[in-house]
């Protein structure tokens, strides 16, 4: 599940915490929010930022074979 959280100070300062987004397409959800709310001063990555999406590909070949026995 995807989830943005906010917590917003009293002096202006706003942390955002992404979670539920694997890899760099974080920065591309929360973008057009940070345009909106100003300046970005630091950015902290976590481990789902550098995580990769798993993709599978299976390939099945079915092989009958027949004896005699």
């Amino acid at each position: 599940m995807e989830t943005l959280e906010f917590i917003i100070y009293p002096d202006g300062r706003v942390k955002e915490k992404v979670t539920g987004i694997v890899g760099s397409s974080c920065a591309e959800v929360t973008a057009a929010i940070e345009a909106q709310l100003g300046q970005v001063v630091s950015q902290e990555k976590t481990s789902e930022y550098y995580a990769q999406q798993i993709e599978q590909a299976a390939k099945v070949t079915a092989q009958a074979t027949f004896s005699n026995w």
